[in-house]
């Protein structure tokens, strides 16, 4: 199925311990390694979110309004 450029959608199935797979494609595609620290986001009417890890730290600050170490 084609996707516009740089936008992309997997499905996951949630395990009985609560646990995702993230995709391999999309371990690729945005760099996640094992070990990696990613961020949740939750929004009851936006849903979920795991953004870049690259913006761990901006979105940190945002939410919690705390300074980089």
């Amino acid at each position: 199925m084609e996707h516009p450029d740089g936008k992309y959608a997997w499905t996951v199935t949630v395990g009985t311990k609560g646990q995702i797979v993230i995709p391999k494609e999309a371990r690729e595609v945005f760099g996640i390694s094992p070990g990696d620290t990613l961020i949740l986001l939750g929004d009851r009417e936006q849903g979920i979110a795991i953004p870049p890890k690259e913006t761990f730290a901006d979105w940190f600050n945002r939410i919690f309004g705390g300074n980089e170490a």
